[in-house]
């Protein structure tokens, strides 16, 4: 099956899926910290993360019916640009160095300008096969509209990385430091196990990793549900999917650690709750036949 599939990306699929157990032998064999947690953390976050990206696209690429040679140019820049950011973090933990928001030295500060260009890049071509695919027709119509949101959606996840690269109170260019996924304090201090994500104040990698991956949750919800699945329960769910990503970005703006939410941030999350129920209930409703009279 993955023959049919978009080889480039493919390829960067399996070379990420390679990369995991060594980031894991880095984790096991190099004590090495860098801002507070282990070196080799920030590359197995990377790897599995755009492992599942990438085959997610290549699958979703074999449903072009128009325009196939535009979808596979953008695919195929897409995988350039990853492997190009991840031969830099690589790069960067081999040296000992941080990868992202380093001005510290002129090659730290070129390969940190590599990434953000990458990102720009990879932000393009994303927007470019989620056009080419809402002009797709897709024969079940709740796989093709999981599929066009959770298209949107991971735009705009993507998106939230840029909110990072923006100077943080108190930082300046000389101090080697400018940008942080953290609100509220610098990078580092307690995190959670596995993400990585701060338990002390608001991290913007909770929403860069939640709007991402909608591109595989609700496609993946949809085919759990088979035949019960329908266009309207697709948009219910979406949008329930996107009113969490929109809540979790807002808390970490806030200063907000994920799991310490205030009262404002559980009865957002309360609303979004009772919307989706209500949706559900809608969508599940069944269709009224007129009779003639």
């Amino acid at each position: 099956m993955l023959r049919t599939w978009h080889r480039p990306l493919v390829l960067f699929g399996w070379s990420m899926a390679l990369l995991i157990p060594v980031s894991l032998l880095g984790l096991l064999v190099d004590d090495r910290m860098l801002v507070g947690s282990p070196i080799w953390l920030k590359p197995f976050k990377f790897a599995v993360s755009l492992a599942l990206y990438a085959f997610t696209l290549a699958w979703l690429l074999t449903y072009l019916k128009r325009f196939q040679r535009v979808g596979w140019w953008a695919g195929t820049v897409l995988a350039a640009a990853g492997a190009l950011e991840m031969v830099v973090i690589v790069g960067q933990v081999v040296r000992g160095r941080r990868s992202h928001f380093n001005f510290e030295t002129p090659l730290d500060t070129a390969l940190f300008s590599i990434m953000g260009s990458t990102i720009v890049v990879l932000w393009v071509t994303h927007a470019i096969v989620a056009i080419l695919l809402w002009r797709t027709k897709i024969e079940n119509e709740a796989l093709s509209w999981s599929i066009r949101l959770g298209l949107v959606i991971s735009f705009l996840g993507l998106g939230v990385g840029f909110l990072m690269t923006q100077p943080k109170p108190g930082q300046a260019l000389d101090g080697g430091t400018l940008g942080s996924h953290t609100v509220g304090a610098p990078d580092g201090g307690a995190y959670m196990a596995i993400t990585g994500w701060s338990t002390e104040h608001g991290d913007l990698r909770v929403g860069h990793f939640v709007g991402m991956h909608a591109l595989q949750v609700l496609p993946v919800l949809i085919a759990l549900l088979g035949n019960r699945a329908s266009a309207k329960l697709a948009w219910v769910l979406s949008g329930s999917f996107l009113g969490i990503f929109l809540l979790v970005t807002w808390q970490a703006l806030r200063g907000q650690p994920l799991f310490q939410p205030d009262g404002t941030t559980l009865l957002a999350l309360a609303g979004i709750i009772v919307a989706t129920a209500l949706g559900v209930v809608w969508a599940r409703a069944p269709k009224k036949e007129l009779v003639d009279a």
